[in-house]
């Protein structure tokens, strides 16, 4: 199978790839996962989270934010202590943080999913990049993105956090053209 070029041969990384990265994505839960998860990647590889994966929707009661926003400092340090997870008092902390922030949104915008995708007009954007070199790191609409979530109080979401979430998420079809992925993708939008 042809596969985009950061794809290793770890069977959990290949599954990612082939069955997740680039599928759009409109579950609220499972946007603000992802958009935490990535902000967990800050200075790291998502390998590494991905391999932690489970453990953060353990460790984060699976990614609940009525849950989350009740945080005390008792959960803080017990999450602080699960090698299971990035120990990263900013980015524990930050999760509470966009919980909080995320409800905020929900409040103003009825869903999380109408205020992420309406940064990209509802509809996915079709790439035909050829090669993984031509990938951006960031784009416009993702320093967008980026500057109204930390707007509105957000944590880990800089620009090029925000791209990567935008790919994970199907908001952009990153897979090269020549990649088995990149049809399935795109039919699933068309």
């Amino acid at each position: 199978m042809n596969r985009c070029g950061w794809v290793n041969q770890d069977p959990l990384y290949i599954n990612y790839h082939d069955q997740e990265w680039g599928v759009p994505v409109y579950d609220d839960r499972l946007l603000f996962e992802y958009l935490n998860l990535e902000g967990a990647q800050a200075g790291l590889s998502w390998y590494t989270i991905l391999k932690k994966r489970e453990n953060y929707r353990i460790a984060f009661d699976h990614f609940d934010v009525e849950k989350i926003i009740h945080y005390k400092e008792e959960k803080i340090e017990e999450l602080l202590h699960n090698e299971g997870i990035v120990r990263n008092k900013l980015k524990v902390n930050a999760v509470i943080t966009n919980a909080k922030a995320y409800l905020r949104v929900v409040e103003e915008f009825g869903s999380f999913h109408t205020y992420i995708w309406s940064f990209v007009g509802g509809k996915p954007i079709q790439n035909h990049f050829k090669s993984m070199s031509e990938v951006p790191a960031t784009t416009e609409i993702s320093d967008q993105l980026s500057k109204d979530l930390k707007k509105r109080g957000f944590k880990f979401v800089g620009s090029t956090i925000c791209y990567a979430f935008m790919q994970a998420v199907g908001m952009v079809n990153d897979h090269i053209v020549t990649c088995d992925c990149y049809q399935k993708v795109e039919s699933k939008v068309n």
